[in-house]
């Protein structure tokens, strides 16, 4: 690994080192909060911005556990933070340039408070040229570190505030499980919990395989005990995350223990809700979808991303499933959990995407009926193997095709939501709506949002409302007494 001599003992990507896959062994450690970090934060406090998806969320919750461990106290005044830390995402390009914009605007409030420190961690410091382009542009920021090294916080904290020192640590690894993490959750009523890390699939396009490292699976019996203590905290609804978790278990050497498994042992445990995220196709087999078909408390929600219906586009690709594949466990979820919810991720665009291949796309959205979906132009990510590719589509026709699909989706959206117009459902209750504050909202166990008006009602509730109106991004209805 790399050097720099700008920071203290400084660690650079490497994407050759984490393209390796060495079979080490992971390591299952505790974290524990040396002496010396105690009370180290005493008196100052922490912004913490976080872009990207539920890992990151997940990820901020434990840095925030961490920081006020020793001693930190949230706030979201700007300019009087003593400590900033952007936690990144580095699927899109676009994200990476709103975080570097956001970076150049804390520079100027680091003039007016000389002693803020600011962090920048997760996906984008994993990549070479984030790196190269912080050392270049961003002088002001003190300590850099990726995705495998969270609990090391305290070390690179000290090392600004007593040492005087920058940090760049990231580490090209294939990563360890780190338990007994503090976590400080965002949500009073609803919870992360990682049943696993890190990615084998190598999708083209796709950069997670290097900055997450490989697939590893916490053990069973640590995810049982955290949702039983989430349970005694009055937790109501626990969402599983993995990159892929559908691959949960499938690294665990001296048990057979799968996915399907352990949706089976959270099912006998007295929690309301159980949702997961995200699985891959290639994964999703039958025992998983025997599992959803229990109900009780697995919502009858999936998220399963296809990204193309083309068989030539998903090699090239690498998704490693055909169109026939993926719409045959479409059927089998449809039989097995009637009326079940299933929303997706879709690129547009792909390099070489013809508009012939584009139309198996639509034609697959019709037939499959998301009642969701993420949709995205392609977004070439270096490192990776599709950012060889040739595209000759201008943007143009790229942002056609997008707006074509997006038009095909919403129909779809609507006609999922149409179905709940007249019926009354179970809403967990998220508190006060955004964009209107004397409507609540919440969702439904299909993970559909719903408005209402219950100005007594409290987050985390249960109330049964009856759907008076379906939209194509909500549903309007009133609580049933």
């Amino acid at each position: 690994m790399k050097k720099d001599t700008n920071y203290l003992n400084a660690i650079e990507p490497s994407i050759r080192e984490a393209r390796k896959r060495r079979g080490a062994e992971v390591l299952i450690n505790s974290f524990v909060l040396e002496p010396k970090y105690i009370n180290l934060g005493a008196g100052k406090k922490y912004l913490l911005k976080t872009y990207g998806c539920q890992g990151n969320l997940a990820d901020s919750e434990k840095i925030a556990g961490i920081l006020e461990m020793m001693g930190y106290e949230e706030t979201n005044d700007e300019l009087n933070a003593d400590f900033v830390l952007f936690n990144t995402c580095a699927i899109r390009e676009n994200a990476e340039e709103r975080v570097f914009g956001e970076i150049g605007r804390f520079e100027k409030f680091r003039k007016r408070n000389p002693k803020m420190l600011i962090g920048i961690c997760g996906c984008m410091p994993q990549e070479e040229r984030t790196v190269n382009k912080i050392k270049q542009t961003f002088p002001h920021i003190n300590i850099v570190f990726g995705t495998h090294n969270i609990t090391d916080l305290p070390k690179f904290i000290y090392n600004a505030l007593i040492e005087q020192a920058k940090t760049m640590e990231v580490l090209s690894i294939e990563g360890h499980i780190y338990e007994d993490v503090p976590v400080k959750r965002d949500h009073p009523a609803k919870a992360w919990v990682n049943i696993m890390y890190g990615c084998d699939e190598f999708c083209t396009y796709c950069i997670v395989p290097y900055t997450r490292g490989k697939e590893r699976s916490r053990r069973p019996e640590a995810i049982i005990k955290e949702v039983k203590e989430l349970i005694e905290q009055g937790y109501v609804e626990v969402t599983l995350l993995g990159q892929n978790v559908n691959a949960y278990g499938n690294d665990l050497k001296d048990i057979e223990y799968t996915f399907a498994d352990l949706l089976k042992d959270l099912n006998k445990l007295p929690i309301k809700r159980i949702r997961f995220t995200t699985s891959h196709p290639r994964d999703l087999d039958d025992k998983t979808i025997d599992a959803m078909a229990l109900g009780g408390n697995i919502m009858p929600h999936l998220h399963l991303p296809v990204q193309s219906g083309n068989n030539r586009v998903l090699k090239a690709m690498n998704r490693k499933y055909t169109r026939e594949d993926y719409l045959e466990k479409i059927k089998k979820l449809k039989e097995k959990v009637p009326g079940i919810s299933i929303t997706t991720d879709i690129i547009v665009a792909f390099p070489g995407e013809t508009e012939e291949e584009f139309q198996d796309t639509l034609t697959l959205v019709e037939e499959v009926e998301y009642e969701g979906a993420y949709t995205f132009i392609y977004s070439p990510r270096e490192g990776t193997p599709a950012a060889t590719y040739e595209n000759l589509l201008t943007d143009e026709e790229k942002h056609n095709r997008l707006n074509r699909l997006n038009e095909l989706i919403n129909e779809g959206f609507l006609k999922g939501r149409l179905r709940f117009e007249n019926q009354i459902v179970e809403v967990l209750v998220d508190g006060p709506s955004k964009n209107n504050p004397n409507m609540m909202t919440g969702y439904t166990p299909h993970n559909m949002l719903v408005n209402f008006e219950a100005p007594d009602a409290k987050v985390g509730e249960f109330l049964n409302v009856k759907i008076i109106k379906a939209f194509s991004w909500h549903l309007l209805g009133e609580v049933v007494k």
